[in-house]
């Protein structure tokens, strides 16, 4: 996000808070990623069940013996596996922070690669 769209995001939300009794939702779209270890989870078995604009849960594993930023997807319970090491460390601290995120898939494709079959967002909640 360039720094005149953030700045017209904070803008809008100072004056919309600023009205009497206003209460404001918003969120930032943190990052955009496909789905780590989906080959190694549940993602196979649960494929059909998935849709696009399905919300995912993101959990912290910091005691995760082979990535100490690790973030767990899960989908409805099942876990489908990481968000990806190359991209996890902003995620990880936002949680750590105790900073509200919300994640959903947007993109479910056939594909051989399974680095291709699931994509999702993450947002912040402000």
């Amino acid at each position: 996000m360039t720094v005149l769209a953030r700045g017209l995001v904070i803008l809008g939300l100072w004056c919309a808070c600023s009205m009497p009794g206003a209460q404001v939702s918003a969120r930032i779209l943190v990052q955009n990623s496909p789905l780590a270890g989906f080959q190694y989870y549940q993602g196979k078995e649960l494929w059909a069940q998935m849709k696009i604009g399905d919300e995912l849960s993101l959990t912290r594993e910091p005691d995760n013996p082979h990535d100490p930023l690790a973030v767990r997807v899960d989908w409805n319970g099942h876990k489908l596996g990481y968000v990806p090491r190359k991209e996890n460390e902003t995620v990880a601290r936002q949680l750590d922070r105790g900073n509200l995120l919300q994640a959903r898939i947007v993109r479910l494709t056939k594909h051989r690669d399974p680095w291709k079959r699931i994509e999702f967002e993450v947002f912040l909640r402000l």
